[in-house]
């Protein structure tokens, strides 16, 4: 398989779709509107969504074409149902954030589309069946399975521990890039650094699965094709569908990578302890850990003093150094690694607190 070609020809269609999804986006007016809420937008005009979509097709496309021209594609560990349940799943996600981008859905209904999504990804056979302990040994987590069919000779299987940590896992990762999604090119730009070194990693001698490496490349591909179009100043937005989307494919991808946690959490660890950071931040103050504020690392940037483009870069090459470490660390290394992601997480947020509140006196 090659993974450069495949990767080249995602980044082609992402770049050819995103303007003609950006003249629909405005033709139907389906567009984020600054003045819904001033505080925490950075655009001063009206900017269209749906952006997600050209990166979910660049990948569908380039995927199916890639599994139709490599016949021995679905040889190996990787099945035919797998495709079609990432396919499918990510088409759930993107209606939703379709209905939810045009139709501005509460969040009861939103989330309907991506515990649909996981479910699909689960009963398509994707699952985290046990996990590495750090300090040596495993936890199995597909002790208790229960036949429920058997389809073309394939059994379909309820795993009680194993399918209710994966539904766990991807909402996780997918809220955490919807979270994420608030300064141009950042979401895109970490989906390109998360598909490259989840990539290289399925092509080490550990994890051996070129199926996993292409797919990733794929992915990584058709999120750069969007970047040059999202990048600041953006002419269009992820949005709802693409935010969730991309977090999402992370999460599965990390799974079928030999259920790479720990990796998937150092590509996002930034975003994800900031989300933490933040719920604990509004539980702290009594107020709802659901209410949306400029309380977040990359909001926090900006008000401290960073331009645009360097509140992104600098998270990007966080995102890429924890996340390469994954590729050089084994065992009670990644979870070393884990806390020092943390201590840094921490540090950071105390070094733009202090110098905002500085920034704060010095014009009072």
């Amino acid at each position: 398989m090659n993974y450069l070609f495949f990767g080249l020809l995602a980044c082609v269609f992402s770049l050819l779709l995103t303007p003609v999804i950006r003249r629909y986006s405005l033709r139907k007016n389906i567009v984020d509107l600054p003045a819904v809420a001033p505080k925490r937008k950075i655009h001063d005009q009206p900017m269209p969504l749906l952006g997600g979509w050209a990166i979910f097709l660049s990948f569908c496309l380039s995927a199916w074409l890639m599994a139709i021209f490599n016949p021995d594609f679905f040889a190996g560990f990787f099945m035919t149902k797998y495709l079609v349940g990432i396919t499918f799943a990510g088409l759930v996600l993107m209606i939703g954030g379709y209905l939810d981008d045009r139709y501005h859905l509460k969040p009861s209904r939103q989330i309907c589309f991506p515990i649909s999504a996981a479910v699909i990804v689960v009963a398509a056979g994707i699952g985290i069946s046990y996990i590495t302990n750090p300090f040596g040994g495993t936890i199995v987590l597909d002790q208790w399975a229960l036949t429920l069919f058997s389809l073309n000779g394939l059994p379909y299987k309820l795993v009680l521990f194993a399918d209710i940590f994966t539904l766990v896992w991807l909402l996780a990762t997918t809220y955490t890039t919807k979270i994420l999604d608030g300064l141009d090119g950042l979401v895109s730009g970490i989906t390109v650094i998360g598909g490259s070194i989840i990539c290289i990693l399925s092509l080490t001698k550990e994890v051996a699965q070129p199926e996993t490496a292409v797919l990733a490349a794929i992915l990584a591909g058709a999120a750069l094709g969007f970047l040059v179009w999202n990048w600041h100043p953006a002419k269009i937005f992820l949005g709802e569908g693409g935010s969730t989307w991309t977090g999402f494919m992370l999460g599965t991808l990390a799974i079928i990578a030999g259920g790479k946690i720990a990796t998937a959490l150092l590509i996002l660890g930034i975003p994800a302890l900031d989300i933490l950071w933040a719920i604990g931040r509004r539980v702290f103050a009594r107020k709802s850990a659901f209410v949306s504020d400029r309380g977040h690392l990359h909001f926090r940037l900006l008000d401290a003093g960073f331009s645009h483009r360097q509140a992104v870069l600098l998270l990007y090459t966080l995102t890429a150094v924890f996340g390469s470490v994954t590729l050089v660390t084994r065992g009670s290394q990644k979870l070393y690694a884990l806390l020092v992601l943390a201590l840094v997480m921490i540090l950071l947020t105390l070094a733009v607190i202090l110098v905002y509140r500085k920034k704060i006196k010095t014009h009072s």
